[in-house]
This record gives C-alpha cells, sequence and structure tokens, in this order.
C-alpha cells in the first residue's frame, strides 16, 4: 500500500476538504450541516484559536483522502495551559481502515507537544464551534457539540486510538408547537411569591445582588453572564449576539432575563431570551442558589423560559446536561426529550 502523506492544508485543498466532508454529511455518519465554501472559511481559517498549520491534510498517490482541524494551546481567549483540542477528524469513505485517521492524528499530536500541549482533548471548550442538526427534526440546529458524538462512524477510532471518556452530557430537544405550560407551574409560582421570592422577568429599575448565588454555586461564568444582562438593563443597550439578528436588524433592547428574587438578592436565574435565525430559543443556562434548591424554582423559571421563547417566535429549543444531571427532571417535565449523548475525550500526550 502507498505512503501517506500529512501536511498542512495548501491553496486548492479546500475543494477536496469540502468533498469529503459532504460525503461523511450525505452517509449519515456525522451530523454536521453540508459543509459551504463560506462556512469553511469562517470557522476553520478565520475562527478564534485557527492557525492554517493545524489544519492538516492527508495525501496518497497525489489524492486527498483526509484532512484533521485541531486548535493548539494559548491561541484563544479561554485557553487553558497546556491544552489542545481536536475540532475534527473525517477520513474519505473509500479510504477507511488504511491508516489515515491514525496518519494525521499521530502529525497532529506531534505538531501540539511541540507547542507545548499536555492533553489533548475533545470538547466544547474548542472555539470552534460546529453547528449540528438534530436527527428526526426538520432541519432544527444546535451550535455546538459538548464533545464526540457517540453516535457518530468514527466514536469507535478515538477509542481504538487511546482516548479516554472523562464526562458524557445528553442532548435535549423540544419543538415549540407543541409546549404547553404544565398546570402546577402556576401553583409553585404563587406559593413561591408567599415564601417572599419573585419569579420572572428582571426590571431595569432594579439593583440586586448576585455575587452570593454565584460564589456558593462556584461559577464565575453565571457571575460574568449576569453582569453582562444586567450591564445592558442598566444602560437599555441590545446585547443581542449578532448571529442572531434576523435580516442584520439590531434589535432595540437588551434581552429578556428571567430571575428569582428573595429580598435584595437574585437567588436564581435562566437566559437569557434569544433566538438564532434558525428559529433555535436560545439561552446560556440556568441556575439555582443552593440556599434555595428543592423549592420548585428552577422548574418554574425554565418553563417561564419556554414561554418567552414561544412568545419570540422561536420554533424549537435545545440544550445540553450531565447524562446524571437532576435537572433533566425539570427539562423533561417541560416537554423535552433526548436525542443524542457527547462525550468529553482526553488524551494524554
Amino acid at each position: 500500500m502507498n505512503a501517506i502523506t500529512v501536511r498542512p492544508m495548501a491553496q486548492g485543498d479546500q475543494k477536496h476538504i469540502l468533498r469529503i466532508w459532504n460525503a461523511c454529511v450525505a452517509r449519515g455518519e456525522v451530523l454536521y450541516y453540508p459543509l459551504t465554501e463560506a462556512y469553511f472559511q469562517r470557522k476553520f481559517v478565520e475562527g478564534e484559536g485557527c492557525e492554517r498549520e493545524n489544519l492538516l491534510v492527508a495525501e496518497r498517490e497525489g489524492q486527498t483522502v483526509g484532512f484533521l482541524h485541531g486548535v493548539a494551546p494559548e491561541t484563544f481567549r479561554l485557553a487553558k495551559p497546556g491544552c489542545a483540542y481536536l475540532t475534527c477528524l473525517m477520513a474519505a469513505p473509500g479510504a477507511r481502515g488504511q491508516g489515515v485517521g491514525t496518519a494525521l492524528l499521530n502529525a497532529f499530536k506531534a505538531l501540539m507537544r511541540q507547542r507545548g500541549a499536555r492533553t489533548l482533548y475533545i470538547s466544547s471548550l474548542n472555539p470552534v464551534n460546529l453547528d449540528w442538526r438534530i436527527p428526526g427534526t426538520p432541519g432544527h440546529d444546535h451550535n455546538n457539540m459538548p464533545g464526540l458524538d457517540t453516535g457518530c462512524a468514527g466514536c469507535g477510532f478515538f477509542i481504538r486510538q487511546g482516548f479516554v471518556e472523562k464526562y458524557r452530557e445528553v442532548s435535549l430537544y423540544q419543538d415549540l408547537s407543541g409546549y404547553r405550560m404544565p398546570p402546577e407551574v402556576p401553583q409553585i409560582r404563587e406559593r413561591l411569591q408567599r415564601e417572599g421570592v419573585y419569579t420572572g422577568p428582571y426590571r431595569p429599575e432594579w439593583d440586586l445582588e448576585f455575587d452570593g448565588m454565584c460564589a456558593r454555586v462556584g461559577s464565575e461564568y453565571w457571575r460574568s453572564v449576569l453582569r453582562t444582562e444586567i450591564d445592558a438593563w442598566k444602560k437599555n443597550e441590545p446585547n443581542r449576539d449578532e448571529r442572531f439578528w434576523a435580516d442584520g436588524v439590531r434589535p432595540g433592547a437588551p434581552r429578556p432575563l428571567l430571575c428569582a428574587v428573595h429580598g435584595n438578592s437574585i437567588v436564581g436565574f435562566t437566559g437569557p431570551v434569544d433566538k438564532q435565525r434558525s428559529g433555535r430559543g436560545w439561552f446560556t443556562g440556568i441556575c439555582t442558589d443552593p440556599l434555595f434548591e428543592r423549592r420548585g424554582i428552577a422548574t418554574v423559571l425554565f418553563n417561564l423560559l419556554m414561554q418567552a421563547f414561544v412568545e419570540e417566535g422561536a420554533q424549537f429549543t435545545t440544550l445540553f446536561t450531565g447524562l446524571d444531571s437532576h435537572a433533566q427532571k425539570v427539562y423533561r417535565r417541560a416537554g423535552l426529550r433526548p436525542v443524542r449523548e457527547f462525550a468529553l475525550m482526553a488524551m494524554e500526550l
């Protein structure tokens, strides 16, 4: 068998990469959308952390038979020291089982060791987020994979190469045309009100503390999200991601933020409420102060979020959560169903 040569992408390679990618999509081996030249350029060339030398092409007898994209350590804002990320690896359908994937992966590992990487991840922490289609839907999508799709054709390859599963998440989906608020939610909301806990939209005139909740949860991420959204309300400035703007029209107000308030403190929140161009209801997540857990706050806030999505004109929503997370009960009671599992994978270099 002729030797496989691995090299960085060069001019003229893009059409061959698109051909391989789209063949894998057409065969149902991956959940990604078909790849266009514009999407390729935006995601793999101009995206955060992207460097041309880390987009590798495999050749045999002058024919492109596979490609790999990855991200080196210290090349993006939220980079963790010593961590490299594998974005995707595909071999042409007629070149499987011939060492193409192994050659690409070994070449990338060697490059990452030279860049100081100690661990290679397949993870949502990779700054290159790839959209994928929800199986069994009319093209409904999600804007990122949180790890390795356990149902994809190449899952076994990565395990054989030495990747180890560290954590597993499940993707949940709901067609919002069928959403109906559970009858117990208004009752829970009334009880919380009697207990001194407000649940509903954030009001711009409020000046509320949320550091206590974020400290108890142990999340600087939630602190950053709340600070960003509340600052937008204080300034009365739009804060919607430009990718979501319909026809490029800038919205005229901050995004709705749903919260639970006790006294002068935010003790739970979800949102912000936004809608992608695809019709997906988008939000960052849901959080409850540990001091206020098991009162039904998450149930109320999440269903208010679903209702807000419907009012915004969203057609569907998707989210990820840990496979063993108790939050799944809240999501499933609201009507979401599991559609795919993803494994955060790691390999020591």
